[in-house]
């Protein structure tokens, strides 16, 4: 994408409180459309705080959400989070959250429950499952029965059935292993080489900036660093706070 081009997504000013405490503090970024822009940070930055709002989640004090869509801009604060779905901005939430007592073509099935253009959520199925194997395989079997690093995978997998233009991942690594966290990525690159706008929430700040194309800094609720994820991973000052350098 051009840097004269309008993203897709714009963060303006947007400032998230609980009761008289600011968490989120103001904070601008971009998301160019067909990339993916890491935001990172320490535990308790107010990273997922942000993205609560940005998906309708939390309601914010004040700030903007404006989506680009064909025809128009959108502020995503004035809908409600189904609505910020239909639009076509979905998050895979921290934790997971599948429906344990379903099945995984279930969950999947759920994922898509707003659609309908049936042909191409069957092949859009085809193409999820092609992404997780695992999950074709243990189609029938209960999520509840899958491991940490398999309900990551089912979470993403359903968010990809409502057919998302922009994709919120918050904290996908969180809790697994060092082989699965690789795979994870992996599979991240994969989704955005379709051309799929991703906002990765990441404590990994390693590997998150490794495959981002831009980046942002959170400290205490405010961006102190934005840059290409490149740059970034190569900053004297994310390499002392985050990486160990």
């Amino acid at each position: 994408m051009t840097s004269n081009a309008t993203p897709i997504l714009q963060v303006r000013d947007l400032a998230v409180s609980y009761g008289h405490i600011e968490a989120v503090k103001g904070i601008d970024l971009a998301l160019n459309e067909g990339e993916i822009t890491a935001l990172v940070g320490a535990n308790g930055a107010g990273k997922s705080t942000a993205l609560l709002a940005i998906s309708g989640l939390l309601k914010p004090a004040r700030g903007q959400v404006l989506f680009n869509q064909q025809d128009r801009q959108q502020d995503l604060t004035r809908l409600s989070p189904h609505k910020i779905v239909q639009s076509g901005v979905v998050q895979v939430a921290e934790g997971r959250a599948t429906l344990t007592t379903l099945s995984i073509a279930e969950n999947l099935a759920l994922g898509a429950y707003t659609r309908k253009d049936k042909a191409q959520v069957a092949q859009d199925l085809d193409w999820v499952y092609s992404l997780f194997p695992v999950l074709q395989r243990r189609r029938d079997g209960l999520a509840g029965n899958l491991s940490g690093g398999e309900q990551q995978m089912l979470a993403i997998a359903r968010a990809l059935m409502a057919k998302p233009r922009v994709l919120l991942l918050d904290e996908p690594s969180m809790g697994l292993a060092p082989l699965l966290v690789q795979e994870i990525f992996r599979i991240v690159q994969e989704i955005n080489r379709t051309g799929l706008t991703i906002l990765l929430v990441e404590q990994n700040v390693r590997q998150a900036l490794r495959i981002a194309q831009r980046g942002y800094v959170l400290e205490t609720g405010k961006i102190v660093l934005a840059d290409s994820g490149s740059n970034l991973l190569h900053n004297p000052k994310v390499l002392e706070a985050y990486l160990g350098g």
